[in-house]
């Protein structure tokens, strides 16, 4: 089999609406030159090969429309156009991009195929289109192929090349069979993604939208600002100032009562946030920490009970999700170190990149978590006694999805909230005992509201159930079913074009629609179309 090839005659990326699908796909036209006298039930060890490379393909139903239905077609006989389709995007599911479209056709030229693959991103598509060529060669020709190699490096290239998981999720949920709205990413590398066509499109970055306004950012970084606003309004926060020295800080704090809170102004990802703070010594070492974060530092009353995140989109309550506290149990031989990372990081749910809804815990970039770990009687090094639990760290840990059991005064509340901000799109943190009771009845209060706030933890919930946060956010953006689309009327024949097109296009500007021409005359918007006769040539013959 030495001498067999798999060629690439050409390859296309269709970014939009094509004759194969809605979504972006690549059309790769495909020579299997002598391999069209060999389908895969005439190579020998063929099918053990390729199923000991990719033994997930078990998984793809193929035509039989059921689990193995593909294999059950290379056992049976089917050519390596076929076969590549299915590797490419099997190769792509292992690094990260799930399900896919994809076909292969037969051209009017002997063993010259049209391979078409869903492209989550031209790129990282192109180069999983090449590695399935090389693997399928490989077990054609009976020769070695590093799978694990192959696949973690188009998961490295997928991580940095295509949209985020928030982003990525308002984009499926647009892409959908039933919205079917198109999307273009702006940026090669990016979260900029535009929605629709035309004066119909739309713009999301992330977990912002064209209407995400400058001002309401701007009042949403500055949590003092913020707490002032909504106080003003009657929603409920916790007691508490700015301060700008330790000493102030402490002052602050016996004002207000132990415990306390102290944490940046303006700080974010809760870096920087110290809580149940009981004496001065703590409040001065959180100040010197705090201070690092931000521009400023706040100090506020300690509200008792779980931290909430609820997502309010367009007014309404999406999703949201309650955190946890993250803590180790000491097994007598282990030091604190050493049990974060083999109880609390190798958790899957924690990482360092975006897909991740968890971080990933270090004492020695985390003055929050080393002083909660002080506060106990221990340092870094120190081995607790078996069985004895360490607080690690009190917020940031957002895994369990409570949006049904939000009460409905919480969440107008947290509603009200977004809007005196001014975001359509928020993240409100919040502080209570229960959430399925109103914040007034248990001193419950809002902490922070947040532009461009993370969607994972909706999306990914430990418990729970996912939300469709995705649809939320294009359901606001295109709300009626609209798919932000252009309606265009094609004119095709072999007389009379121009004068049908400018007809048309006038009849649509009389009704009151925006209306642009094209015809062989030029090109014409709403107001400057004329209807005059043409010659028999089909030319007009005046212009407007």
């Amino acid at each position: 089999m030495k001498t067999k090839d798999i060629k690439f005659v050409e390859i296309r990326y269709l970014r939009g609406p094509n004759i194969w699908t809605y979504r972006p796909v690549i059309e790769a036209v495909v020579d299997i030159g002598e391999l069209e006298d060999f389908p895969s039930n005439l190579i020998p060890g063929f099918y053990e090969r390729l199923t000991a490379l990719l033994p997930s393909l078990i998984e793809h139903r193929c035509s039989y429309g059921e689990r193995g239905g593909f294999l059950r077609r290379v056992q049976e006989g089917t050519w390596p156009a076929h076969i590549l389709e299915h590797v490419t995007l099997e190769l792509q599911n292992l690094a990260g991009m799930p399900g896919g479209f994809g076909k292969a056709r037969e051209t009017s030229t002997r063993g010259v195929y049209k391979v078409v693959v869903r492209a989550w991103h031209e790129d990282v598509t192109r180069s999983c289109l090449y590695a399935g060529r090389d693997l399928l060669l490989a077990a054609i020709k009976d020769t070695p192929f590093d799978v694990a190699g192959t696949v973690a490096h188009l998961a490295d290239m997928a991580e940095r090349k295509l949209l985020g998981p928030s982003t990525g999720c308002i984009v499926e949920a647009a892409t959908a069979k039933d919205r079917r709205i198109p999307a273009i990413r702006l940026l090669a590398t990016g979260n900029l993604v535009q929605l629709g066509y035309g004066a119909h499109s739309r713009r999301i970055w992330t977990a912002e939208t064209d209407r995400t306004s400058a001002i309401a950012e701007g009042i949403s970084r500055d949590k003092d600002l913020t707490k002032t606003l909504i106080q003003s309004c009657g929603v409920p926060v916790p007691e508490g100032r700015l301060v700008d020295s330790a000493d102030d800080a402490c002052e602050a704090a016996e004002e207000i009562g132990f415990p306390v809170v102290v944490k940046p102004s303006d700080g974010n990802h809760a870096r920087g946030v110290f809580t149940n703070l009981m004496t001065r010594e703590e409040v001065e070492s959180a100040y010197a920490a705090a201070v690092v974060e931000g521009s400023g530092v706040i100090v506020e009353r300690y509200v008792r009970g779980s931290e909430h995140r609820l997502l309010v989109v367009g007014g309404k309550l999406a999703a949201a999700a309650r955190g946890e506290v993250a803590k180790v149990i000491g097994d007598g031989r282990s030091t604190i170190n050493e049990l974060i990372n083999s109880q609390i990081n190798t958790d899957p749910r924690r990482g360092t990149a975006e897909e991740f809804p968890l971080d990933i815990i270090d004492l020695s970039d985390n003055p929050v978590a080393r002083l909660e770990v002080s506060r106990q009687g221990f340092t870094p090094d120190s081995i607790p006694p078996a069985g004895r639990e360490v607080l690690i760290v009190r917020s940031g840990n957002h895994t369990d999805d409570v949006t049904d059991l939000v009460h409905p005064e919480t969440a107008a509340t947290a509603s009200l909230a977004a809007r005196i901000v001014g975001l359509d799109i928020a993240g409100v943190d919040l502080v209570c005992e229960d959430i399925s009771r109103p914040l007034a009845e248990q001193r419950g209060a809002i902490v922070e509201v947040n532009a461009g706030p993370g969607l994972l933890m909706h999306l990914k919930p430990e418990t729970g159930q996912p939300r469709a946060v995705g649809r939320a956010i294009v359901d606001e953006l295109f709300p009626n079913g609209g798919d932000g689309r252009i309606p265009v009327v094609g004119v095709t024949g072999s007389y009379g074009k121009t004068t049908v097109a400018r007809l048309i296009a006038s009849l649509l500007a009389l009704s009151g629609k925006h209306t642009g021409l094209a015809c062989s005359s030029g090109m014409f918007r709403t107001g400057v179309v004329s209807t005059r006769a043409t010659a028999p040539t089909g030319e007009p013959r005046t212009a407007s």
